[in-house]
């Protein structure tokens, strides 16, 4: 089992490069739910399916920890899991690419609110700055969209906007679950947990189930690779490093997605937007810089704790 207790050392650089190379896989897939021909939600069963194969033989592989069985903490991450895509999915439809990506990486305000009120881990002053730079340029970048390359933005931005609870819910039941297991079994049981979830949401939206072409069901492959490559190294991370440091962290996925969105589709930045870019990466340096630093609390006692 990956037991991030055995790495004393390993709270440092790698597990930070890990997290930004995941973040940066994780933006191509607002791109590819719009590619895959499908309805919204029938992208994100896609995204499952085309995952899970994958993701059990690697866990059933030689040195793997196996399958097991799924705790609680597994099973609300595949129920928050599947909320986040859900809607998410939904917002990238109405609004643009930035738009919902941004709106729904606001997760640090409900991380950091939830660990500093109900954990009593009061954030240090660096991260409050970093916080509030990173939350200062993803709203530039949002407002600073052009409201004539979408169809209903205020709509998507809402549901946008409502993945960063569903997503705050996810990163902390991961945490949580990684307590007592690898990255890749929690991320297999979410995944197939989050599966039949969005089946029958798309069933219920009378959805596109199938792809039409051959381009869109290599869409839907490719978000299952994603899905491995960018969550599984999210929950990897996340045994290794503060949620809050995590969370802020992925506010890259914005950036990468807003430029692939920009050279896809043509859904241009606009000055403002590309401002609220560079202070977004203002905002994740300082974020790396302050919890980077020893910590006076082991990071084993956190969500743990809340467990026992």
């Amino acid at each position: 089992m990956d037991d991030p207790e055995a790495h004393p050392a390993s709270s440092g650089v790698w597990p930070l490069a890990v997290l930004i190379v995941s973040a940066c896989v994780l933006g191509l897939a607002p791109i590819l739910v719009r590619l895959t021909e499908t309805g919204p939600a029938a992208a994100g069963f896609w995204r499952f399916a085309f995952a899970l194969p994958l993701l059990a033989m690697l866990c059933l592989r030689r040195g793997g920890e196996g399958v097991g069985a799924p705790d609680r903490w597994m099973a609300l991450a595949g129920v928050f899991l599947a909320l986040d895509l859900a809607f998410w999915h939904y917002g990238i439809a109405l609004t643009s690419v930035v738009n919902a990506t941004v709106l729904c990486n606001l997760t640090p305000v409900v991380v950091t609110l939830f660990g500093w009120i109900v954990l009593k881990e009061p954030p240090r002053r660096l991260f409050l700055l970093a916080l509030v730079l990173a939350l200062g340029g993803a709203f530039g970048m949002a407002a600073g969209s052009d409201p004539a390359q979408v169809s209903q933005p205020a709509l998507g931005d809402l549901f946008s906007l409502s993945v960063a609870v569903w997503y705050a819910g996810y990163f902390l039941a991961v945490k949580a679950a990684r307590q007592a297991a690898g990255a890749l079994r929690i991320t297999l049981w979410a995944s197939l947990i989050g599966a039949p979830l969005m089946l029958l949401a798309a069933l219920a939206m009378r959805e596109t189930l199938l792809p039409a072409t051959l381009s869109g069901w290599a869409a839907c492959a490719g978000m299952g690779l994603v899905h491995v490559v960018g969550q599984g190294g999210v929950a990897w991370a996340l045994g290794r490093l503060p949620t809050s440091t995590t969370a802020v962290t992925i506010l890259i996925q914005p950036i990468v997605a807003g430029a692939l969105g920009w050279f896809v589709f043509g859904e241009s930045l606009t000055p403002i937007q590309a401002a609220g870019a560079v202070i977004v990466l203002i905002g994740v340096a300082l974020a790396q810089r302050a919890n980077l630093r020893p910590r006076a609390v082991d990071d084993r006692s956190r969500l743990g704790r809340a467990d026992r």
